[in-house]
């Protein structure tokens, strides 16, 4: 981490997106932070594809209930592809979430619809 003129940056790695955006977020609120420039990068480490989307899909029932049957989830390498129709931006929200979620994710490509 540095600091210049009130800019900080984060620098390293961190073994899941949530633990980067802990870290931009302990430290964006400071007073005197005028902004944050944050490089740490995520670890990929090697995923299980059917673990990770078992993990995925039981996380989705939980937080989506009646909605997890209408989203299908991939995994291509540490990529998530998420695909499906869902009722609200909520319930998208906390699919994307649950995929983030999942160890080992690096990427995870939302191409849920909104149904009207």
């Amino acid at each position: 981490m540095s600091v210049e003129r009130g800019w900080v940056t984060l620098e390293g790695t961190a073994n899941s997106k949530f633990q980067r955006t802990s870290a931009d977020d302990a430290v964006r609120y400071l007073m005197g932070v005028k902004g944050v420039i944050n490089l740490i990068s995520v670890k990929q480490p090697a995923i299980n594809p059917s673990k990770v989307k078992l993990k995925i899909e039981s996380s989705l029932r939980r937080a989506t209930d009646l909605e997890a049957a209408n989203i299908k989830v991939e995994i291509q390498g540490n990529k998530v592809v998420l695909r499906g129709n869902v009722r609200s931006w909520a319930v998208r929200s906390d699919a994307e979430r649950a995929a983030w979620a999942a160890p080992g994710v690096g990427q995870v490509e939302d191409n849920l619809t909104i149904a009207a």
